[in-house]
């Protein structure tokens, strides 16, 4: 009956939703948008990207929302919705078995958030819903060696929290969550252009500007990039010319957030393991790992060499997903929370 239970690992990002099936890998990467009716049915009409598509562009009758902020539950029943669209899209809606659920938390989520997650798993239609902490899950993913006794550090940047851990034997020695991340790098960006060029942008227009142009450390060859928007002066669609040199301007403060919050970590870490980490280096994972020249910038803040995993985006997904192949062998363990 073990392996007739559909066992699902899922990344529920700010930004993002991952959703990992056991023996078939990662099996859809959606952004965590919802979009449902106004009304008092509250219907999701759409999930995803076709529901991002819709943001800032529905009609009175249609809201498209993010249901989830800084990582964890904003919304509870526009979340339990886009669980529940998303079990039916992956196991069907005419299951015998409920599907075995691990979800992915910030690691200083609050125990009254962590079983709000779970909750709502549950009423999705999941029969026994766990947690996992992020960067545990992101170690896993990135092939770092947890169970040895010896030092390993993840940070792990997504959209709404920048989780930090060192790890050894299968357990968290010192962590710390940040809630400045992906985000809150789009929020500065959206209002530098504001503030100085009386441009009003939107989300992904300044995500856009990020992905393209934005750094964390000087590059070889600044770039540029035409950004359209409103003028809020005469009301009226503008385009404007961007460098990559105001965009690092603009991302100093979260970056730095993040510099200041590693500091803090490796200052937290006992020396044994201290060591070790100089040795192995720092790992970077998430969305915000992809940020231009913030392994070289942390580089130089810690003097720790600081490499980015290979698939950054996809780390905590997958290391769910192996947490799930050896879920009886870690169920008991501090890997695990249900």
């Amino acid at each position: 009956m073990f392996g007739l239970i559909p066992e699902i690992g899922v990344d529920l990002g700010t930004a993002n939703i991952l959703v990992y099936v056991r023996g078939k890998g990662i099996v859809l990467r959606e952004p965590s948008v919802v979009a449902i009716a106004k009304n008092q049915s509250r219907k999701v009409l759409a999930v995803g990207a076709q529901a991002q598509q819709m943001l800032g562009r529905t009609p009175g009758h249609i809201v498209a929302v993010r249901p989830l902020s800084d990582g964890v539950i904003a919304d509870y029943s526009t979340t339990e919705k886009m669980l529940e669209y998303l079990f039916a899209k992956i196991v069907g809606r005419k299951r015998f078995f409920r599907p075995r659920v691990l979800i992915c938390v910030p690691s200083a989520v609050t125990s009254v958030e962590r079983r709000a997650v779970v909750q709502a798993a549950k009423e999705a239609g999941a029969g026994e819903a766990y947690t996992i902490e992020e960067p545990m899950a992101a170690a896993i993913g990135a092939g770092l060696p947890i169970s040895s006794p010896g030092g390993n550090m993840v940070v792990d940047i997504g959209g709404g929290t920048t989780d930090l851990a060192v790890i050894s034997m299968d357990g968290i020695v010192v962590s710390e969550s940040l809630r400045v991340a992906g985000n809150r790098m789009d929020e500065v960006i959206i209002r530098h252009i504001k503030s100085v060029y009386s441009l009003m942008i939107g989300d992904r227009t300044a995500e856009e500007i990020k992905i393209q142009i934005g750094s964390a450390y000087p590059l070889e060859r600044e770039l540029t990039m035409a950004v359209r928007g409103r003028d809020l002066v005469a009301g009226m669609p503008k385009t404007i010319e961007v460098s990559s040199e105001e965009v690092r301007e603009s991302l100093a403060e979260p970056v730095l957030a993040v510099v200041e919050k590693v500091k803090r970590v490796l200052e937290q870490t006992p020396p044994e393991l201290a060591s070790d980490i100089i040795e192995r280096g720092i790992v970077l994972t998430g969305g915000g790992a992809l940020l231009r020249g913030l392994d070289r910038l942390l580089s130089v803040a810690t003097e720790i060499p600081v490499y980015v995993a290979d698939d950054p985006l996809s780390c905590v997904a997958i290391g769910t997903g192996r947490a799930l192949e050896e879920f009886r062998a870690i169920r008991e363990s501090s890997i695990v929370v249900g």
